[in-house]
C-alpha cells in the first residue's frame, strides 16, 4: 500500500521537476496576486488529466493520435505567449489575470493531455492500487505546483511587472515550440 503511494509520487515529482507546467505556472503566479485561486486551478487541472488517465490507463492516447494532443498543447502554449507579449503594455495594475483558476485551469490541463506524467500515472494505475497512485501523483504534483506559485509570487515582487510579462511570454512561446510535433510540418 504505501509504495502504491511512494512510488508514483517520486517518479512523478522527479519527471515533472522542471517540466513545462512547472514553468506555466511559475509564470502564471507572476501575473496574479489571487495565488490561492491559481493554485486550485492547477491542482484541479492536474487531479482532472491524471485521474482520467488512472481511469482510463492510455485510452486517449488509442482514440487521438498522441502527436495532435502535442501539437493542440504547443499551439495554446503559443496563444498564450503572443496574448501575454501583446498586453505587456499596460499598465501595471492590468498586468493582473482577470482569472487566475481559469488561466492556471485550462491552460495546465491542455498541456498535461498527453504528457509524459499522465501517461505514467495512467502506467503505474495498471500495476498498483489506482486510489494509491492518485493520492501520489496528486501529491507530488501540488507539492512542485505550490512550489512553482511561490517562486512566482516572489519573484514578481522584485522584478518589474512589464519586464515579467516579457520574460513569460517568450517563455510561453519557447515551450509551445518545443512541444510541437516538427515532423509532421515536413514534407
Amino acid at each position: 500500500m504505501l509504495l502504491d503511494i511512494l512510488i508514483p509520487f517520486f517518479a512523478i515529482g522527479l519527471a515533472e521537476l522542471g517540466d513545462k507546467t512547472q514553468l506555466a505556472v511559475f509564470c502564471l503566479a507572476s501575473k496574479t496576486k489571487r495565488h490561492a485561486q491559481l493554485l486550485l486551478g492547477v491542482v484541479l487541472a492536474f487531479a482532472v488529466a491524471d485521474g482520467l488517465a488512472i481511469i482510463l490507463g492510455n485510452f486517449l492516447t488509442n482514440i487521438m493520435p498522441l502527436n495532435y494532443i502535442k501539437a493542440g498543447a504547443g499551439f495554446v502554449f503559443i496563444l498564450f505567449g503572443v496574448w501575454i507579449m501583446l498586453n505587456h503594455r499596460r499598465k501595471s495594475e492590468e498586468h493582473e489575470l482577470k482569472s487566475p483558476f481559469l488561466s492556471a485551469f485550462g491552460l495546465i490541463l491542455i498541456s498535461e493531455m498527453g504528457d509524459k506524467t499522465q501517461i505514467a500515472a495512467g502506467l503505474f494505475a495498471t500495476e498498483y492500487n489506482p486510489i494509491f497512485v492518485f493520492i501520489g501523483v496528486m501529491a507530488a504534483l501540488a507539492c512542485l505546483s505550490l512550489v512553482a506559485v511561490y517562486i512566482g509570487k516572489l519573484l514578481a515582487k522584485r522584478i518589474n511587472k512589464k519586464v515579467i510579462s516579457i520574460i513569460a511570454g517568450v517563455v510561453f512561446m519557447i515551450i509551445g515550440l518545443t512541444a510541437l510535433p516538427w515532423h509532421l510540418f515536413v514534407l
